[in-house]
């Protein structure tokens, strides 16, 4: 599991798998490739390395955080 962390250092998702949840645990999107989609499949965000941006780039959403054992993340 792994943190989505904002620009001012708060976490605010989890990545499990390729599955993106809120911080309540609620299904939010998934990961396919390099984007963040929504629950209808709709690209949101682009992936690029542990960096998440807006689709055309322009803004930096945040990052993913290391691997996290899943005790430590609930």
């Amino acid at each position: 599991m792994r943190g989505l962390i904002d620009k001012k250092g708060e976490q605010f998702a989890v990545l499990r798998g390729q599955v993106l949840y809120d911080l309540e645990g609620v299904v939010s999107g998934r990961r396919e490739g390099e984007f963040i989609v929504d629950l209808a499949g709709k690209p949101v965000w682009r992936v690029v390395g542990d960096g998440v941006y807006t689709l055309d780039g322009s803004e930096t959403i945040g990052y993913f955080g290391g691997d996290v054992p899943e005790e430590m993340m609930w």
